[in-house]
C-alpha cells in the first residue's frame, strides 16, 4: 500500500517496510507506466510535475534473486497553483532585516490566507512572535527565507492551553500554532500544509533562560510549596522551565504536512502534536543545541503521525513518543498510535524514546531504516513505575544504534501513581547493528562504551517486560578487548535468534 504527499510541482510516495525487506536490491518506481527511478529508501520523490493533475504511481521491490515483489500503487494528485500573499507585498510590508517585529503583519496575512491561497515568505530573516495558523491554509517559506522568533518572552503571550511532560497547563504560545487545545471540540484545525527550503527558527537558548527567570520569580510562592518535593522534577529549573513556549505547537489538529521546512532552536520542543492526527513530516532538519528538553519531533497523545528523510541536531530527544503523565494521562486515556519513523538520521543527541510521558498507552510503533548510532541512548522506552498506562507491538527493523534500552527510571518521578504499574510487551528488533558505545554530549561527545541491550522491567511479576524478540543482531564488540553485554532482569518471553558479536 502507497502513501502520498503533494505539491503543486512535486509527489512523495512513501510505504511500510515489506516482509521481504531483506531481498530487496532496489525499490522500482513507476510514474504513468514508466520507470522514473529506483531507491533502497522507503519513499520517493518526483518533482518537474504539472499542477493539479493525477498521476498513477506503482513500486516494486526488485529482489536479489531475481524476484519481483508489487509493493503497491496509487493514483495521486498534485496540488493546484494557489494565489500568493507575499508578506512583504502591501498590505503587509514585512521586513526581512533580522531586527524589526514583524508579528502583526504575517499574521494579518495569514489571517487573510483562504483556502486556495499560500502565504508566502521570501528570502531575508523575519522576526516575529508567535503566529497562529487557520485550517485550510498553506504557509510556504522560500529558501533563504527565515520565520524568526525573538528572544523576548512577552511576544510570546498571552500564555495558551497546552501540554508539556504530559500534563495539560498553560504555556507561552508557540512560535508557530496550529488549533487550539480543547478535547470536548475535537479537531480545532485541519487541513495545513508548511512547505518550502527556509527556515522556522526559534528563541534558542536565550528564550529559554529569559523564561526560566521570569517565571522563577512569578511562581515563587509555588516553588517554595512544593520545595520537600522538588528533587522528583530533577532540579529547581525544573518546574518554571515547563511553561517555555515550543517552536511548532499542534493542538487538537488533523491533516497537516510539514514538507521541506527546517525546524531550528526552540526554545523546547521543536515540533509537538498534542491530540492530532494524521501528521506527515517529511524532508526536514531539525535543529535544537545547549536547550534543556531539546526534542525535535514529540507526537503527544496522537494518531497516525508519520516521519521520514529527517535529520537531527538535538540535544535531546530525536523523537520522543507520549501520551500523558500519572495521574492526569491515566484518566484523560488518549494514546499515541499507529506512529511510523523511517529512513532518518540522528547526528547526535539522545536518540529515539518511547515515554517517559506514556500514561496513556502507546502501541503500533514501526520503525525503520533509521540511523541513531551517533547518540546517547539510541533507541529507548522507559517509564516510572508511577506512570501507569503501557507500550505494546513497537517493531524496529534495520537500524544503526549505539544500544536498545526497555527499562523502569527514576527521574521525572512526581505526581500521584496511576492505578497500576506500567506494562511493556510484544516488541522486536529486527536486524539491527548496535554499535555498543554512546556518543556523551554531556561529557564533549565522548566516546564511552555500553550494554548493547538493556531490558529491566518493573518490581512486580505481573509487569515485567514481556514477550520481545531479538532477531539478526549483529554487536560491535568494541576496542582493547571490551566486550558488550546484554543486561537482563524483571523480564520474561525474551528470545534472540541469531545474535552475532564481532
Amino acid at each position: 500500500m502507497l502513501e502520498f504527499i503533494s505539491k503543486n510541482d512535486a509527489i512523495t510516495v512513501y510505504w511500510e517496510l515489506p516482509e521481504n525487506y531483506e531481498n530487496a536490491k532496489s525499490y522500482e518506481v513507476q510514474l504513468n507506466g514508466k520507470v522514473v527511478g529506483e531507491t533502497l529508501k522507503s519513499h520517493f520523490e518526483m518533482g518537474s510535475l504539472l499542477a493539479n493533475t493525477e498521476y498513477k504511481i506503482a513500486v516494486t521491490l526488485k529482489g536479489k534473486d531475481g524476484s519481483d515483489t508489487f509493493i503497491g500503487e496509487v493514483l495521486a494528485k498534485t496540488e493546484p497553483n494557489k494565489k500568493i500573499i507575499d508578506i512583504t507585498k502591501a498590505p503587509y510590508f514585512a521586513v526581512g532585516d533580522g531586527k524589526t517585529l514583524n508579528t502583526k503583519k504575517i499574521q494579518q496575512a495569514i489571517n487573510d490566507c483562504k483556502e486556495g491561497e499560500c502565504v508566502y515568505v521570501p528570502a531575508g530573516d523575519f522576526m516575529t512572535g508567535s503566529l497562529f495558523l487557520h485550517s485550510d491554509m498553506e504557509l510556504y517559506i522560500e529558501k533563504d527565507g527565515i520565520i524568526h522568533g525573538t528572544e523576548k518572552v512577552e511576544d510570546y503571550a498571552p500564555k495558551i492551553k497546552s501540554r508539556f511532560e504530559g500534563t495539560e497547563m498553560m504555556t507561552y504560545a508557540g512560535l508557530i500554532n496550529i488549533g487550539e487545545l480543547d478535547r470536548s471540540k475535537g479537531y480545532t484545525c485541519k487541513n495545513v500544509r508548511i512547505c518550502g527550503e527556509g527556515s522556522i527558527r526559534g528563541g534558542g537558548r536565550p528564550l529559554m533562560d529569559n523564561v526560566i527567570a521570569l517565571e522563577t520569580v512569578l511562581m515563587k510562592d509555588y516553588i517554595d510549596s512544593i520545595r520537600d518535593t522538588i528533587t522528583e522534577r530533577e532540579a529547581t529549573f525544573t518546574v518554571p522551565a515547563r511553561v517555555r513556549p515550543r517552536l511548532i505547537n499542534m493542538s487538537c489538529a488533523q491533516n497537516v504536512v510539514m514538507w521541506g521546512v527546517n525546524a531550528e532552536y526552540g526554545p523546547s520542543w521543536n515540533i509537538h502534536m498534542i491530540y492530532c492526527d494524521n501528521v506527515v513530516t517529511y524532508k526536514t532538519v531539525i535543529r535544537s543545541e545547549n536547550v534543556n528538553n531539546g526534542d525535535g519531533w514529540d507526537p503527544d497523545s496522537s494518531t497516525n503521525c508519520t516521519l521520514f528523510a529527517a535529520e537531527f541536531f538535538t540535544g535531546d530527544d530525536a523523537v520522543a513518543i507520549k501520551s500523558g503523565k500519572n495521574p492526569e494521562g491515566n484518566v484523560i486515556n488518549i494514546p499515541s498510535e499507529h506512529i511510523r519513523v523511517f529512513d532518518c538520521i540522528s547526528h547526535y543527541g539522545h536518540g529515539l524514546t518511547i515515554g517517559s510521558e506514556m500514561s496513556g498507552g502507546i502501541s503500533d510503533v514501526k520503525v525503520w531504516n533509521c540511523d541513531m548510532g551517533n547518540s546517547l541512548y539510541g533507541f529507548e522506552i522507559k517509564g516510572t513505575k508511577k506512570r501507569g498506562g503501557y507500550v505494546r507491538d513497537v517493531h524496529v527493523k534495520n537500524c544503526n544504534l549505539c544500544r536498545i534500552l526497555l527499562h523502569s527510571v527514576p527521574y521525572n518521578d512526581d505526581g500521584i501513581a496511576g492505578p497500576t504499574i506500567p506494562i511493556f510487551e510484544n516488541c522486536t528488533f529486527e536486524n539491527m547493528h548496535l554499535t555498543a558505545k554512546i556518543m556523551n554530549i554531556y561529557k564533549n561527545n565522548e566516546i564511552q562504551y555500553c550494554n548493547a541491550i538493556t531490558v529491566e522491567g518493573f518490581d512486580h511479576p505481573d509487569h515485567f517486560v514481556k514477550n520481545v524478540k531479538f532477531k539478526n543482531i549483529v554487536v560491535d564488540n568494541g576496542e582493547n578487548s571490551h566486550i558488550q553485554y546484554f543486561a537482563m532482569q524483571r523480564c520474561e518471553g525474551i528470545s534472540f535468534e541469531n545474535i552475532c558479536c564481532k
